[in-house]
């Protein structure tokens, strides 16, 4: 009985625990759980006004669609270029805005509709939540990643990087790109070949003037926002190195419980549940 009193006595003077908010988290989480992203498979734009875009490609996912796109970075076919779409609450595109020029020896045009991938292939973290989407959602090697039990695609989140096309069965070249600047357009998933993320930069891209013209296309010349260059990560001599959180790990599993049951002092109810695009995954530059 004394025992017991002792002990309840020590719980009532022992500072209250304060969870943890998934930034904590993932500022706590240590090295042994980030994961290099390969230098090669970095793109990094520039526009005229000395902003930076980084991004990183998904060759696992769409091989193909990225072997051109290193071919067009390789061969500065970007230079001189434009951003010629911004919609709101959607995209921003990028490319050459006549349709017309012509693209360098070695890019495949059209690729294969490299839209999934056989689930065989594919590891995932699952999330335990339902999704509109898809049977099963989660993370896959540093990707949002969803599945119907028989293959698995990329999913449109947040500054997600896709392939701008015309009507199937088209699948675009790589040539018109595009990242995901507003509310998830999930309904794009296994449609167009997702091939890549932004890292960095991309308020250099939704500051941007809206277009004005059908789907956000600027309508005059004027209005399109000049690129300097696009590269691969290889060949910018001061590209930060960069990682991932591992999916696999226990600061993973605790950053996407934390996503999900927000225990932070300005939250008063815990959702019990996440969609798969408010767990993204984080990157870091490598310390």
């Amino acid at each position: 009985m004394l025992t017991t009193l002792l002990l309840l006595q020590a719980a009532a003077h022992s500072p209250a625990v304060t969870p943890k908010s998934p930034g904590e988290i993932v500022a706590a989480a240590p090295d042994a759980a980030w994961r290099d992203i390969s230098p090669l498979d970095l793109l990094v734009l520039e526009l005229v006004n000395g902003a930076r875009v980084t991004m990183r490609l998904a060759p696992d996912w769409a091989p193909v669609h990225v072997a051109n796109i290193r071919a067009l970075a390789k061969a500065r076919w970007w230079d001189g270029t434009s951003v010629n779409r911004v919609q709101d609450n959607y995209v921003v595109q990028w490319g050459d805005a006549t349709e017309k020029k012509p693209l360098p020896q070695g890019v495949v045009a059209p690729p294969p509709a490299e839209y999934w991938r056989g689930l065989g292939s594919v590891w995932m973290r699952a999330l335990p939540y339902r999704d509109a989407y898809a049977t099963k959602v989660g993370h896959s090697g540093g990707w949002p990643v969803a599945s119907d039990g028989k293959s698995a695609w990329l999913v449109h989140c947040y500054g997600m990087l896709g392939v701008g096309r015309g009507l199937a069965p088209d699948t675009g070249s790589g040539a018109e790109l595009y990242t995901v600047t507003g509310h998830a357009p999930r309904h794009l998933d296994r449609n167009i070949a997702t091939v890549g993320r932004v890292l960095e930069g991309i308020e250099a891209l939704t500051s941007l003037p809206r277009g004005t013209g059908n789907l956000g296309f600027y309508e005059k010349a004027e209005q399109r926002v000049p690129i300097r260059s696009i590269r691969l990560g290889t060949e910018v001599t001061d590209v930060p190195r960069w990682q991932y959180l591992d999916e696999t790990s226990a600061a993973f599993a605790a950053y996407a419980d934390a996503r999900a049951n927000r225990r932070d002092a300005f939250f008063n109810i815990p959702a019990g549940g996440v969609d798969i695009c408010n767990v993204p995954v984080p990157v870091r530059r490598k310390p």
